[in-house]
């Protein structure tokens, strides 16, 4: 097959071309959107991460395409509209990092915990005081862990073995599953109020959209701490801001944002004629997040290991593969 291939490190091109020999892989350096006049009558599949959109429109430049590959478990970047009604079969990766997110979740946890950050600091500018630096002991606190998938059963695990109390909730409550890792499902509400750490695990999509929201942070245990490495949409940005600035949330660790792509480009967002208000409002109170003190912004990097994205590759090049042969794999239904 002929593939474009979108959004590639050197390593990355040579050993997916290394994987993929007898295909023709055409790669372009970052995303579809940076080639907005690139059209291929030949090529039969793209291969994308989440930041390249795939319309009609785009589509319409790729017509002989019957496998749009994503390196990724999410979809909403694909109109899965448009891929239905030309007959083009989209594979994702299920799985990939289920440890590795879930290790990225503690190490924010323990970050916060033990002041970590402000410590680093203190002494890149010459101090050594421990003073302002107090944290506290994980052990023996609740951990409640929203959506009890791959990732989340590994936040148990290891909530587990820093001898935390986990409550989790789930859609889809197993007991048996409850029962042998050692945690207890509760609902929504009672994990917000007796967690002193609520971890989101939650894909996104209209039932998790302002999972917390403005109406329910304030049911959230006093001083407990949120660490969020879904999607940024999952909470409400200012229902976070008013959970810090009055004390609801002592803290949060933080991989994604909400409307975290108009953050990326700030300026186009502030120059626009008629700029969105709410998400004019979003960015502003981003600013504020990320300037309190006892919370921890990162840049939507907690899938971002050499062994996740070796995963990653090789599960793509497997679904591109087996479509090639006629028995697709990790296709959407």
């Amino acid at each position: 097959m002929k593939i474009q291939y979108f959004a590639s490190e050197d390593w990355e091109k040579e050993y997916v071309a290394g994987k993929l020999a007898g295909n023709e892989v055409v790669f372009n350096d970052g995303p579809l959107s940076n080639f907005p006049d690139l059209t291929d009558n030949a090529a039969e599949a793209l291969c994308i991460f989440i930041d390249s959109k795939i319309g009609a429109e785009e589509l319409d430049r790729f017509p002989a395409v019957k496998l749009i590959a994503t390196r990724s478990t999410g979809f909403d970047h694909i109109d899965l509209e448009a891929t239905k009604a030309r007959g083009i079969t989209v594979t994702t990766v299920p799985f990939y990092g289920e440890n590795t997110v879930a290790e990225f979740a503690f190490a924010l946890l323990l970050a916060l915990s033990r002041r970590i950050p402000e410590a680093s600091e203190i002494v890149k500018r010459g101090g050594f005081s421990p003073t302002g630096l107090r944290g506290f002991d994980l052990s023996g606190k609740t951990m409640g862990i929203v959506g009890c998938g791959h990732i989340g059963m590994h936040m148990i695990k290891m909530a587990n073995g820093f001898g935390m109390k986990v409550l989790g909730f789930d859609v889809h409550p197993d007991p048996e599953v409850a029962k042998a890792n050692d945690f207890s499902y509760a609902s929504l509400p009672e994990l917000f109020a007796q967690s002193d750490v609520i971890s989101l695990h939650v894909p996104y999509n209209p039932h998790t959209h302002h999972l917390i929201n403005k109406e329910n942070v304030g049911s959230i245990k006093k001083g407990a701490y949120l660490i969020n490495t879904s999607r940024g949409a999952v909470v409400e940005t200012e229902a976070l801001v008013e959970a810090l600035k009055n004390g609801t949330l002592a803290g949060a660790g933080l991989d994604v944002l909400e409307e975290e792509g108009d953050m990326a480009d700030e300026t186009a967002l502030l120059v626009q004629p008629h700029p969105n208000e709410d998400a004019l409002k979003i960015a502003l109170a981003n600013h504020y997040i990320i300037d309190h003190p006892r919370v921890i912004v990162t840049p939507h990097a907690a899938f971002n290991t050499t062994e996740a994205i070796t995963r990653i590759l090789d599960t793509t090049i497997d679904n591109i593969t087996a479509f090639a042969t006629g028995a697709p794999q990790n296709a959407l239904a």
